[in-house]
């Protein structure tokens, strides 16, 4: 098994293109398990009475809010994801390819793996239907595997978007969130305004991270105030303003800070911004070792299939549990309400880790259909001295 791990970490290294930059693949990485740590710490199905219902331990145990705080990473992502669109597209614009078709490679990338997850859900959610499962349980559990797909739509929107934004400041789409949620909380102006925040809010990382490939924040200081400004905007709107403290969604809250993105939730992801671009420097340093890397490289390869198959893995992990044992389990099945349930939760994550891995396994195929291509487009992108000079400047 050892030797097994070595030859695959050689067989990395030896596959990456020299002038690639591995920082940025690395926030990519831990963006994405953020996320996953997130849903999987602030998500509990509760069996009651015969029936599954979702809950939050956020809305029992508030204490645990500064854990939003580290696992809401999704700014980092749109960042990242900004980042690299803006410079794809102005390599494939150099190289003379139509907008057409790099619009539609990238976006075939991102939904390809969409189709799986859909069909099995929908084929699962009718069985369940048949078998004389409740109408409240299907429906929370599916609710759980869907709800996350808005963000793949915003970022398929933001992606498709990409040669005319790439060059849009972010503070114009700061500009919208500020304004919208002054009419919606300041004047008392329709909740439904909020909703122009999907877009502009997530606008806002993602103009930053088409900033940062043009060449712009590479002064350590721009990105100490960008950290340091919007920490403190996100503090002044929860204490001043009354934003919530949760940078997500709380069952039961008067306002939530993601659905849609708040201005809190925006100047929060700035902060986030400024300390990954921090990162980009020590993230290069660490990931010269061949094995952290292979990490990397492999989460990176799978990123989509692990966003969309965490919350089944979960779900698996606790309808199993239930079918076989028949009684509710601690951190898996009861009120996620003390402290208690956190420590039991936590022992719980090894066994949703690995029945994500089975997932991992089974539907990995329908993200690296086109990986074959991306490799040598990347070879080719990723090694020319013009991309060299970049990862330097950056």
């Amino acid at each position: 098994m050892r030797e097994r791990a070595r030859g695959l970490v050689t067989r990395i290294e030896s596959a990456t293109p020299p002038g690639r930059d591995r920082a940025v693949d690395g926030l990519r990485a831990l963006a994405v398990l953020g996320v996953v740590g997130g849903h999987w710490l602030v998500t509990a199905l509760v069996a009651d009475s015969g029936t599954v219902r979702g809950a939050s331990p956020l809305t029992y145990l508030p204490e645990l809010t500064p854990f939003s705080w580290v696992f809401q990473t999704l700014a980092v992502f749109f960042l990242v994801g900004g980042q690299v669109a803006a410079r794809s597209w102005a390599s494939a614009r150099g190289e003379g390819v139509p907008y057409g078709a790099w619009v539609g490679g990238r976006l075939a990338r991102l939904f390809r793996p969409v189709a799986a997850v859909l069909t099995v859900w929908t084929l699962a959610a009718g069985a369940m239907l048949a078998s004389g499962v409740g109408e409240p349980t299907v429906l929370a559990l599916a609710k759980l595997v869907w709800s996350p797909l808005w963000f793949l739509l915003v970022f398929a929107l933001l992606t498709a978007l990409t040669p005319l934004v790439a060059r849009l400041h972010p503070l114009w789409p700061l500009a919208v969130v500020l304004h919208v949620d002054l009419v919606r909380f300041g004047l008392g102006g329709p909740r439904e305004l909020g909703w122009v925040n999907v877009v502009a809010g997530w606008l806002v990382p993602y103009c930053l991270g088409a900033l940062v490939a043009r060449g712009g924040l590479r002064d350590p200081r721009n990105r100490w105030a960008l950290l340091a400004g919007g920490g403190a905007a996100a503090v002044a709107l929860v204490v001043g303003a009354g934003y919530p403290a949760a940078m997500v969604g709380v069952p039961g809250g008067r306002v939530s800070n993601l659905d849609p993105p708040s201005l809190a939730a925006v100047a929060f992801g700035l902060a986030q911004c400024g300390a990954a671009l921090l990162l980009l420097g020590p993230l290069r340093r660490a990931l010269r070792r061949p094995a952290a890397w292979a990490v990397v490289a492999v989460v990176n390869l799978s990123a989509m299939t692990v966003f969309l198959w965490h919350q089944t893995a979960m779900i698996v992990v606790t309808a199993s549990a239930l079918l076989v044992v028949g009684d509710p389990l601690p951190g898996l099945h009861t009120v996620p309400d003390g402290p208690g349930w956190v420590l039991a939760r936590l022992l719980w994550l090894p066994v949703f880790a690995l029945a994500l891995l089975v997932c991992w396994a089974a539907f990995r195929g329908h993200e690296q259909g086109g990986q074959r291509e991306r490799r040598r487009s990347l070879l080719v992108r990723e090694s020319s001295p013009e991309r060299k000079r970049e990862v330097r400047r950056a």
